[in-house]
């Protein structure tokens, strides 16, 4: 099936859709953007990405080409025209063409792309067993210098991070602040649970907040009335958790067996994670449109 691809007020094949190489986007990675995922023709929580966009946007001072509503009927006209009912879809605004240098007041036209395919599958026996982790050495770029609530296209240092996870063959991993705290991994949210507690970054550390991740804070604390704290977590408490797992929009729940080499609990997914899994499926299963 063909890659249908909304760029700039037209549909075209993926093939087609073309970005000059005057982009900022391209040039700088001067970009925002939110990953989606659909469920039987319904985008999860588009409202919330919406929402993390424009925040996104008004951080950066980049104007968006379509208004709010517009955007919200443009990601559902992208995902009908795919013809997908489980898919991936990804918003991508850049600043625009410029001729030369940084100055953003250059650009007077962002560039507006959505996208939509099948999403990535990740490894069944992840979602069984666990995923084996590390701490990379990379760290988060410092809070003070760029909001980690910002969803840019400038991913090098997690970039970097993804080359030691390479070398490690694991498929993710966690980054620490300047200050040695736990972030996130290098595309996911992490969790720990210990002594009852469900554990994650605070925005404060710098993290993104997911939206994935804020859906299961949310089951967690009124679903199964576990206390949920958003604060910091150390390499310590990573080492000693009773469960770990990761979140973001296209894994779901991932449960994690080992960091570093040491097991997680018992080197199992928990019985927190697994119910957390299960009733996220149950969410996602019926949350609609609205």
């Amino acid at each position: 099936m063909t890659t249908i691809v909304y760029l700039n007020g037209q549909f075209v094949p993926g093939t087609e859709a073309k970005v000059s190489l005057f982009d900022h986007g391209y040039l700088f990675g001067d970009s925002i953007f939110e990953t989606l995922r659909s469920y039987e023709g319904a985008i999860f929580r588009l409202d919330a990405h919406l929402d993390r966009l424009f925040d996104s946007a008004r951080y950066m001072r980049m104007t968006l080409a379509a208004p709010r509503a517009e955007l919200r009927d443009l990601c559902y006209e992208t995902l009908a025209r795919s013809g997908l009912a489980e898919a991936y879809l990804r918003i991508t605004v850049s600043r625009g063409v410029s001729e030369r240098g940084i100055d953003p007041d250059r650009c007077t036209q962002p560039t507006l792309s959505i996208i939509a395919k099948d999403p990535p599958a990740y490894p069944a026996e992840g979602y069984l067993a666990g995923i084996p982790t590390v701490i990379v050495g990379i760290r988060k770029t410092a809070d003070e210098a760029l909001s980690g609530r910002v969803k840019g296209g400038n991913y090098q240092n997690h970039i970097l991070a993804k080359m030691e996870l390479n070398q490690h063959g694991v498929i993710e991993g966690f980054l620490l602040n300047p200050q040695g705290f736990v972030v996130e991994g290098t595309v996911s949210n992490a969790f720990i649970v210990k002594n009852g507690s469900l554990l994650t970054p605070s925005a404060a550390c710098g993290c993104l907040e997911g939206i994935t991740r804020n859906a299961v804070m949310e089951i967690a604390g009124r679903q199964l009335g576990i206390p949920v704290e958003a604060g910091f977590i150390t390499r310590y408490d990573l080492y000693t958790a009773d469960e770990c797992f990761l979140t973001n929009t296209l894994m779901e729940i991932m449960p994690v067996s080992r960091v570093d080499g040491r097991p997680v609990g018992d080197g199992k997914p928990g019985a927190t994670t697994l119910k957390l899994s299960a009733l996220f499926k149950h969410l996602v299963a019926s949350e609609g449109r609205a």
